[in-house]
């Protein structure tokens, strides 16, 4: 896996699904910023929302659930209430279990205030084991465009 220091500042144009977010007043930290925590809320209902609207199930009620394993967030300029922002949703891997999002936040610029990334492992809603990313979602995730495969 790629850090995300050594990854090219990505566009707009580089991603297929875009999700507009209104920023909060309390978005901002005591530095007049959006603090670094919100940035991970943003993937997170990116992510989340967009299964959720192209799935065709709402994925809380499939047997097998995504758990965020891992998330990562390089940030490149600040944002700040009242920016509305924009989070480009792509996928960095698919695999059997999980799918690894890449993402990346845009203010007013056509090039990223922050890039990030959101691992999602699927597992079996009783057992907790991992099990196969569910159909529903990965046809979903298809949709993003080209994948990369494992």
């Amino acid at each position: 896996m790629t850090d995300l220091r050594d990854l090219p500042v990505p566009r707009r144009s580089d991603f297929a699904h875009h999700r507009s977010i209104t920023t909060r007043w309390h978005d901002n930290d005591h530095y007049g910023h959006v603090n670094n925590v919100v940035y991970y809320a943003w993937f997170d209902t990116t992510v989340n929302g967009y299964l959720i609207e192209h799935s065709g199930t709402d994925t809380r009620d499939l047997d097998a659930i995504g758990l965020v394993v891992e998330t990562g967030c390089r940030y490149l300029q600040p944002l700040s209430f009242p920016q509305p922002v924009e989070v480009g949703l792509g996928v960095e891997r698919l695999g059997r279990t999980s799918i690894t999002y890449r993402l990346a936040v845009f203010g007013a610029d056509d090039v990223a205030a922050a890039i990030g990334r959101f691992t999602h492992v699927y597992v079996d809603r009783d057992t907790g084991r991992p099990t196969d990313v569910p159909a529903a979602v990965r046809r979903a995730v298809h949709a993003l465009g080209p994948l990369p495969s494992v």
